[in-house]
C-alpha cells in the first residue's frame, strides 16, 4: 500500500504518466493471484490515469472484480450486460464503437479524484473484517462504472450501475464517508436525465 500511495501522490500532483507507469509495474508484480484488496485499490487508481474511456472502463471493471474477491458480493454487484468475467484482460470490454467523451466530468468519479477518493488506501485501518471494507467500496465502484458507461454513450449500462451505486450507498446509511459519493450519484443522475 505504501508504493500504491506514492503513485497516488504522483497522480494527485498531476503526473498521470509516471503514476500510470508505476501502477502498471505494481500490477505486473501483483499478478492474477495477488491480494484482492491491493488489486482493487490499484485498479481503482489506474482507471484514473487512463486517457481512453474504454481503458478506464476496463480498469474499473478490474476493481469491481477484485472487490468481489474480498469475500462479499452483495446483490448490487451482479454484472451488467457488457460486464464480462474476463475483465482482467487488458482489452476487456473495449467497445468497437467511437470512444468519444460525451461530457461526463471527472468529478463524476466521486470524491477525491476517483470514487471513494483515498478511502481505498486507508480502508483497512481500524475496520474489523473485509466485509465492512467491501460494503464501503461498492457505491464508489459502481459510480465509477456508471460514469465510464456514460462517457462511452451506453446509457442503459450507466443507469444500471448508477442504480447499484445508489442502492449500495443507501444500504450504508450514514456509515463511512458516503456523502461525496452521494453527491457524485446526484450529479451523474442529472447528466443521465439530460441525455
Amino acid at each position: 500500500m505504501t508504493r500504491i500511495g506514492q503513485a497516488v501522490m504522483l497522480l494527485h500532483g498531476g503526473d498521470r504518466e509516471e503514476a500510470r507507469n508505476r501502477f502498471g509495474q505494481l500490477w505486473s508484480e501483483l499478478g492474477e493471484a495477488g491480494d484482492a484488496f491491493h488489486r482493487c485499490a490499484l485498479a481503482h487508481y489506474m482507471a484514473d490515469t487512463q486517457d481512453d474511456p474504454g481503458d478506464e472502463l476496463a480498469w474499473d471493471l478490474r476493481a469491481l472484480t477484485a472487490a468481489a474477491g474480498l469475500g462479499e458480493e452483495p446483490a448490487t454487484g451482479d454484472r451488467a450486460d457488457g460486464d464480462r468475467p474476463d475483465a482482467d484482460r487488458p482489452d476487456a470490454d473495449r467497445p468497437d464503437a467511437d470512444r468519444g467523451d460525451d461530457g461526463a466530468a471527472d468529478g463524476e468519479r466521486g470524491a477525491g479524484g476517483g470514487a471513494g477518493g483515498d478511502r481505498l488506501a486507508e480502508a483497512r485501518e481500524g475496520v474489523p473484517g473485509a466485509s465492512s471494507v467491501v460494503r464501503a467500496f461498492y457505491p464508489s465502484l459502481h459510480l465509477n462504472l456508471a460514469a465510464d458507461y456514460l462517457k462511452l454513450q451506453r446509457p442503459e449500462a450507466a443507469r444500471l450501475h448508477l442504480d447499484r451505486a445508489r442502492d449500495a450507498a443507501d444500504a450504508l446509511g450514514d456509515e463511512g464517508d458516503v456523502n461525496g459519493v452521494r453527491a457524485g450519484i446526484d450529479r451523474l443522475e442529472r447528466q443521465l436525465r439530460g441525455r
